[in-house]
């Protein structure tokens, strides 16, 4: 590229006129940091701003048409970019300002008084809005203000409070209005409803406003919203939660971006309000007058908020901050048990919730000195209290080590491995106190997950817990003790060799784990270690076959699913994972297991009950017993039990559910489809692709339309895409295209969604690809397509083989690919006469396809090929010229013949030959038109009367 700023700023003109924007985008640039004259910069930075206005990036399009009127305040075209830039920003008065210059300046110019006009209504509209909307908002700060209102009347006014703070006018007139002062009052009416309204209302105000945000944080004060938030009101309790986390979410956005206000002032950085929220959610954990559900609220906004949503950003300061901050704290609730340790209070959920919170801050560590500093720290704090005075100090620190081994398990090894915990362990499950016994066993179970120590309890502890389970009058450690025993008799997976127990074991630990989970006389907590049984004894085939024929049983867990205790979700979703079969195996190549079984090594074997039959045998029971219900609300549920992990299981079981065609139907009616969504975003990189890969099921087979009603329908595209990947199978490829082929071919919209998703050049890819089904699926989708006007100017260029590939797909073998690619051919040359007289010289064998299309036996086929020709006829009579001189004059007077003179429709059998007939029929009085070919007795014929 020339080092000339003129050259460079012609060359990106140029390449302007033509459409190629970013070209011209990256041409501008460099002649602007080439550029020595203050003029030359001004005209750059005024036609990149055009460049930015048709990118619709609008921000930077008014940037830079203000730079170029800092230099020339007179420069009309600038002045009017800019004034289109801020009209779209939706910042009126200044557009309005702007394009009142330019009108003034040429009174004549169309655009100019177009521009004006529009924006002259837009800001007669909002006045009119704003000023409806005032009164509408005095009149409902005046019924709230009446103490002798009716009280009824005082709850309306609360609740159209929270429409009015959803429209944008509204939260402004709200919060220009002293609004804050007043919800400030419904907050300490200690009025449920008030309360609830105030905070909804509040989400409102915050919701994607950066100022407003940051005002209300400062009037209100953390402590009071914090204080809301640990209220013993469930619903009081989460809607504070909610309202914390929207303005978690409206501060940290703000951060990434600067927000300016209309008088262009840069924002305050909201740094400092963030940390303030977090130091406040730090001090809810160990508050002691915060209620329990107040405490889960803040465990689970410090896990959404903290952790870096994705790795690939470098800054986990936040992380790194919460851990100097309050690691100490989280353990402190970690290590409390209720029953005979001082500390906060807590439910049934936050020994999970404080596990998963450990391991999302010590997965977001990036290097090993941090990791080591959290396994230091951790250590420190187990040992102070494992080397502390009395019995109590020793169960806190093995409830601590417990719900590490739960969360960041590297760490809590290392804790277990301490001189003398294990030991510790051991002799407290022979305790006579119930409770030292239940922290004992449980983390027992917890420590036997890896395969090491799972060898080493095994040994150790087997005949303990037999002991326990047998012996215990306890019912709660009885359980505990067989889901340890569960744990240690799963240890070799689905492999059939592979058993820790005698034959049989397993199935009568599993029948009594059914017995324990049905019992509706134990509390959830106990029962769902029922589950948790079953999680680790479904890895054999025999168990999963009597668990999904026990109706009883399967109805008990999905009930569990359904209910506050969230610590059950993933057993629940292994539990289905293995009745299903829908982990992954990796079958082993042959000739190493003949290798292995000559080396005298073990060879994993599968279970006869895991063949296909019995698997679908089951999933029909699953079905039947209401599965996908149970699987719907565990989606739902907002909890940090709800693990990415866990979220992986419920998409791998979606997707074994919607293997088998007929049963998809029933999984769409019961809210499957809509369930899904929030998988494709919310899960592991496994658990994406297995939920975006059920998507596409549902999306061939269903109307997606009906299975995603309404706006859902366009979240479907974007998961759909994904699986277009390289390290996606190809059946995932194949699926996700004829997926996308059904959406494309619904509406433009819908196109435009997949077009925005950067689809078109992945889908072009995969009609290259050497697999027949594949390829032909790609070509499908690119004939639904090309219907958008935007994917049709891509076979203009002159530079690629697009049309070429086309026409060459016309005449392969494959079937389907040639109705793909002929189906796209007709479309385009329809839509696009120019290119009719490009496809001669694609290829020299172009007549030769067309004749094997015109001749096919397949009517579509032929259809197609008939549409074709007529397209070519009608652009050019030149190209009409060669075809009649050739054999298709030939083929097209047979094909008419299925029309009589006066070309009424053919009716019964041959209904089907009748779109051909007439097209054909329409070729030949094109010719005749044109004076190719002339008539004879009403009959259209090149040579002689036929």
């Amino acid at each position: 590229m020339t080092k000339d700023p003129s050259a460079l700023k012609e060359e990106g003109n140029n390449l302007f006129k033509s459409g190629d924007l970013e070209g011209a985008l990256s041409c501008y640039t460099t002649a602007l940091k080439l550029s020595e004259s203050q003029s030359q910069s001004a005209v750059l930075y005024r036609n990149r701003s055009a460049c930015y206005l048709k990118l619709q990036d609008y921000s930077k399009a008014e940037v830079d048409a203000t730079k170029a009127l800092d230099t020339d305040p007179g420069d009309i075209k600038a002045r009017f970019r800019r004034a289109q830039a801020l009209h779209m920003l939706g910042r009126l008065d200044q557009a309005f300002l702007d394009a009142q210059k330019c009108a003034q300046l040429e009174p004549k110019n169309k655009a100019f008084q177009e521009l004006l006009r529009q924006l002259s209504a837009q800001i007669q509209q909002k006045a009119l809005q704003l000023s409806s909307t005032d009164s509408r908002v005095q009149q409902m700060f005046n019924l709230l203000l009446d103490s002798s209102a009716q009280a009824s009347d005082r709850q309306k006014a609360a609740q159209n409070l929270v429409v009015l703070s959803r429209e944008d006018a509204g939260a402004e007139q709200i919060f220009r209005n002293d609004g804050v002062k007043l919800l400030q009052k419904l907050l300490e009416s200690q009025q449920e409803d008030f309360v609830l309204s105030a905070l909804r209302t509040l989400v409102g105000l915050c919701t994607g406003h950066q100022p407003r945000t940051m005002a209300i944080v400062n009037e209100l004060g953390m402590d009071r919203l914090c204080g809301v938030m640990g209220s013993p009101t469930s619903a009081v309790s989460l809607s504070a939660c909610h309202l914390l986390q929207v303005m978690f979410e409206t501060l940290t956005e703000g951060m990434k971006k600067e927000v300016r206000r209309k008088d262009e002032a840069l924002l305050p950085e909201p740094s400092r309000e963030l940390r303030s929220m977090l130091r406040h959610l730090l001090d809810i954990l160990t508050a002691s007058n915060v209620s329990g559900p107040g405490r889960d609220s803040a465990i689970n906004l410090l896990v959404k908020q903290v952790p870096r949503k994705s790795h690939k950003n470098p800054d986990n300061s936040l992380s790194l901050w919460v851990m100097d901050q309050g690691l100490k704290k989280i353990l402190e609730v970690a290590g409390t048990v209720p029953e005979v340790t001082d500390g906060p209070v807590l439910t049934d959920n936050t020994p999970m919730s404080c596990s998963v919170l450990l391991s999302k801050l010590y997965d977001d560590l990036k290097s090993d000195t941090e990791r080591e500093n959290f396994n230091k720290l951790c250590e420190e704090h187990v040992q102070y209290h494992f080397r502390g005075p009395g019995l109590e100090s020793k169960l806190r620190a093995i409830q601590t080590v417990s719900v590490l081994l739960q969360g960041p398990s590297d760490v809590g090894n290392r804790t277990m491995e301490m001189s003398g915990m294990m030991d510790a362990v051991i002799s407290l499950c022979a305790s006579e106190n119930i409770t030292h016994q239940q922290v004992a066993v449980e983390t027992l179970i917890h420590a036997a997950g890896k395969a090491k120590r799972a060898s080493f309890i095994t040994a150790n502890g087997v005949a303990l817990l037999k002991d326990l389970y047998k012996k215990s009058e306890n019912d709660q450690i009885r359980v505990r003790a067989l889901v340890g025993l569960c744990k240690l008799g799963s240890a070799g997976g689905t492999d059939f060799s592979m058993k820790q127990f005698a034959e049989g074991s397993t199935l009568k630990l599993a029948k009594q784990c059914r017995k324990w989970l049905c019992n509706d006389g134990l509390p959830p907590n106990s029962r769902r270690w029922a589950v948790e049984g079953l999680a680790y004894l479904t890895f054999d085939a025999d168990v999963k076959e009597d668990l999904v024929g026990d109706r009883n049983a399967l109805q008990a867990m999905f009930h569990l699913a359904k209910s506050e205790d969230k610590t059950v979700l993933f057993a629940i979703g292994s539990t289905l994972v293995n009745c299903t079969n829908s982990y992954d195996v990796e079958k082993p190549d042959p000739q190493l297991v003949e290798l292995a079984k000559y080396a005298k090594q073990h060879v994993p074997e599968e279970h006869p009950k895991d063949a296909p039959p019995f698997v679908e045998k089951r999933l029909l029971k699953l079905l039947e017993a209401g599965v996908v219900s149970a699987l719907v609300c565990m989606v739902k549920q907002e909890s940090p039990a709800l693990t990415e992990s866990c979220r992986e299981c419920i998409a791998r079981v979606f997707l074994a559910l919607v293997h088998r065609q007929e049963e998809r139907g029933m999984v769409v009616a019961q809210g499957g489809g809509k369930a899904l969504l929030p998988l494709v975003s919310e899960s592991t990189d496994v658990g994406k692709i297995k939920a975006a890969q059920a998507l596409a099921k549902i999306t061939i087979t269903s109307n997606p339309e009906i299975a995603f009603p309404g706006e859902r329908v366009y979240e479907v595209v974007r998961p759909l895409v994904s699986l277009l990947a390289l390290d996606c199978s190809l059946l995932q490829n194949f699926e996700a295209l004829m997926a996308l082929t059904n959406l494309a071919g619904i509406s433009d919209r819908l196109r435009q969604k997949i077009i925005k998703e950067k689809a078109v050049a992945k889908v072009e890819g995969y009609m290259f690809e050497e697999h027949d089904l594949v390829r032909a699926a790609a070509t499908e989708c690119m004939c639904n397509l090309v219907l958008s006007p935007e994917v049709q100017k891509l076979y203009l260029a002159t530079d690629s083989d697009r049309l070429k590939l086309l026409v060459l797909y016309s005449g392969e073998d494959d079937e389907r690919l040639r109705k793909a690619a002929a189906g796209t051919l007709a479309v385009l040359t329809g839509e696009m006469p120019e290119l009719c007289a490009r496809i001669p010289g694609t290829t020299s064998h172009w007549m030769d396809i067309l004749q094997a299309l015109l001749l096919s036996e397949n009517q579509e086929l032929r259809h197609r090929g008939v549409v074709i020709t007529l397209n070519m006829m009608q652009t050019d009579r030149s190209l009409a010229q060669t075809l009649m001189e050739s054999e298709v004059l030939e083929i097209l007077s047979v094909l008419a013949k299925g029309a009589d003179a006066s070309h009424a429709p053919v009716t019964g059998a041959d209904a089907s030959h009748a779109p051909v007939t007439r097209a054909a029929q329409r070729c030949l009085d094109l010719a005749l038109e044109y004076g190719l070919i002339k008539s004879f007795e009403g009959e259209a014929n090149g040579m002689s009367a036929p």
